[in-house]
């Protein structure tokens, strides 16, 4: 095994990535959902509710939400599964973990909020009904290690969601770069005071594996029937993975 690997377009030795991402998320927390309505304009919130709609989890559901951050996708989850459900928000990072809790509560929604790493998830396996996670798999350091332990936890006939930036239609490209990397990190610095974030945002991206290479990793991770559903021209794919 590779003793580096990827942070942005930077090699980085592997016990070092996590501490620089959570650099990144401590830095943006505060103003996170404000520059995510910026660089979407609002479609992020389109994004998050089709993914949850997909999942086809019921009410009484069970679920998990991986790098839940700011809690968007915990509190469209826990819309779906109602009162006798349940959904638990977990981040590795503490800012962004605080931020979803308070907010939950804020909404009268308090749901259990876990700081933990998704590849050493703490908890039982076969446990729940649905597991989550939403442009959160990119900043992970071994994906295929948080791959299959979001399939370890899942129950038979469970689904898991990954909703991630993915690679856009072709022709778009040019223009999809250009916004990247000359617009995003502007933003960053007149909203957040820190372009550095958002540039490693736009390299993060071109990093990611794109649909097919992510559909692969996930049957190996032992899901079933992986789904991909381009939004956006591809600019965003949600990849939907079943447990048999």
């Amino acid at each position: 095994m590779s003793d580096s690997t990827h942070f942005g377009y930077e090699n980085v030795p592997v016990d070092e990535k996590a501490k620089r991402v959570r650099g990144v998320f401590d830095s943006v927390a505060g103003k996170y959902d404000l520059m995510n309505d910026l660089m979407s304009a609002g479609l992020h919130r389109l994004w998050k509710r089709f993914a949850v709609n997909a999942t086809g989890l019921r009410e009484g559901a069970r679920v998990l939400d991986l790098a839940g951050g700011t809690g968007d996708l915990a509190r469209l989850f826990a819309d779906r599964v109602g009162p006798g459900g349940e959904v638990v928000l977990t981040d590795i990072n503490h800012a962004m973990l605080a931020v979803g809790r308070d907010r939950m509560i804020d909404a009268g929604r308090p749901l259990p909020a876990v700081q933990c790493d998704a590849e050493k998830l703490p908890f039982p396996a076969g446990h729940f009904d649905g597991v989550s996670i939403a442009f959160g798999l990119r900043n992970v350091t071994r994906k295929e290690v948080a791959l299959a332990e979001m399939r370890r936890v899942l129950k038979p006939g469970g689904v898991a969601a990954v909703l991630e930036f993915s690679k856009v239609w072709e022709p778009l490209r040019p223009a999809y770069d250009w916004y990247s990397f000359n617009v995003l990190p502007r933003l960053g610095r007149l909203v957040t005071r820190d372009d550095a974030s958002y540039r490693y945002l736009a390299e993060s991206i071109r990093m990611h594996p794109d649909q097919a290479a992510l559909k692969s990793m996930m049957e190996q991770a032992g899901f079933d029937r992986v789904e991909v559903h381009n939004l956006a021209a591809g600019v965003v794919a949600l990849h939907l993975g079943y447990a048999c």
